[in-house]
């Protein structure tokens, strides 16, 4: 592992930028019949907002929990607020959310 000096620590801790962190939790709706045409609107809906640049990262959580996934938006709170809202799987009870403020260090991301 390389080794982080404390300047160059203080200087990339000064860089961070502000996100939303929502996390998606399964109902006893998700399993139920017809839940797959409104999974599939969510996922178009998750393409869509990526493309606009409002969702920076998108994963789908793969294990048995009730955890479905996570997003993180590059958003103001009450746009996230709305953005999820509208979510076609929130509004049919399929997924319930939360939203916590984060924050990330320049050039994170996913490859």
């Amino acid at each position: 592992m390389p080794e982080i000096n404390n300047e160059y620590m203080l200087n990339m801790i000064s860089k961070t930028k502000n996100y939303f962190l929502v996390i998606l939790r399964k109902t006893s709706k998700y399993h139920e019949e017809g839940s797959e045409k409104i999974l599939y609107e969510h996922g178009k809906m998750n393409f869509e907002l990526r493309e606009a640049g409002f969702l920076s990262i998108v994963c789908r959580v793969k294990d048995e929990s009730e955890v479905s996934g996570i997003g993180i938006f590059d958003a103001t709170f009450e746009e996230v607020k709305m953005i999820m809202d509208k979510d076609p799987a929130v509004k049919a009870g399929i997924f319930t959310y939360e939203i916590h403020p984060c924050s990330s260090f320049p050039g994170d991301s996913l490859q």
